[in-house]
């Protein structure tokens, strides 16, 4: 089973927008509850859509200049990218079902 993979400013380029597969971007910190909350749906999202969605983490607190980069605000906010372009975002935690239904049209 895929598991997410975490992503730094570093790699950022050649993980999310050189990705041939469409990616979920998890903009995450460890001292934010609701993103340990959906911690489980984004590993579960990964094996559910394995080889046709890359799904990706970002710690916003030891990576801050991609998140400043897209504006992020407030997390958990999760990013669909394709072809390096964002195409869709998603802000704040919610149940597996929901958040499967709002990354489904997009993968």
């Amino acid at each position: 089973m895929s598991s997410p993979l975490d992503v730094t400013d570093a790699n950022w380029q050649a993980e999310v927008i050189d990705s041939s597969t469409p990616v979920l971007v998890d903009f995450w910190a460890p001292w934010c509850g609701p993103c340990k909350m959906m911690g489980p749906s984004v590993d579960q999202l990964a094996g559910e859509f394995e080889g046709k969605l890359k799904v990706v983490k970002l710690n916003t607190q030891d990576c801050p200049d991609v998140a400043a980069r897209y504006g992020i605000m407030s997390i958990p906010t999760f990013l669909v990218l394709k072809n390096g372009e964002v195409s869709h975002t998603i802000s704040g935690a919610m149940p597996y079902p929901a958040f499967k239904e709002a990354v489904e049209p997009h993968v």
